[in-house]
């Protein structure tokens, strides 16, 4: 039986085009695993009830190596896993060298297991460098003032004098929150920035 495996990092991002390659290969939709979700590791729902699935004589399709993770080791240990423990192939569709169902002989294994060390390895070089752009980019953003994360709140005109009157325990935190449509904690942290300031 052939099973497909799709994955994108965010949900966002769609996974029809790794879909549609693994249809066009013969694989039936309804055989066709795919999770949105980073590549990080292996802890991904769809991939586990996949991995579940196959038994010995079982083929896994991925559209490249680098969908079905980008964590050099776990992908060794996954190749490893599905290849050898449950003696299941696989077939990388943009790498001919990535099929264990060809190749069999121990040349073809020798060339599929370096081929395979070398994707991996780009695939999480390629994660470790996206992660430092991304780090580089907010830390030259918040050099030139930009904030991140949700603007604060502007505190009502009415929050003042709810405020003296929380002070003087004529009404509740929950109260003069309610009154303001803000939250009890958004209250009393206003009030200990206050206090504080």
């Amino acid at each position: 039986m052939d099973y497909g495996y799709a994955r994108v990092s965010t949900k966002e991002q769609n996974e029809r085009r790794q879909i549609a390659a693994l249809q066009d290969f013969g694989i039936e939709r309804k055989r066709i695993y795919a999770d949105k979700q980073s590549g990080k590791d292996f802890e991904r729902t769809q991939y586990k009830k996949l991995l579940q699935r196959l038994k010995c004589g079982d083929t896994l399709v991925i559209q490249s190596i680098d969908r079905l993770g980008r964590n050099y080791e776990d992908i060794l240990e996954q190749w490893r896993i599905i290849t050898k423990d449950k003696m299941a192939g696989i077939v990388v569709l943009d790498m001919p060298l990535l099929n264990t169902r060809q190749n069999k002989d121990l040349t073809g294994t020798l060339i599929a297991d370096i081929v395979l060390q070398l994707l991996s390895y780009v695939a999480q070089t390629e994660r470790e460098f996206i992660h430092r752009r991304q780090a580089e980019g907010i830390a030259a953003a918040k050099q030139q003032g930009v904030k991140f994360g949700r603007r604060p709140i502007e505190r009502p005109p009415e929050y003042e004098t709810l405020k003296e009157q929380w002070r003087h325990g004529n009404i509740s935190a929950r109260s003069a929150a309610s009154q303001l449509g803000i939250t009890h904690r958004t209250f009393l942290l206003w009030a200990n920035e206050d206090a504080a300031g």
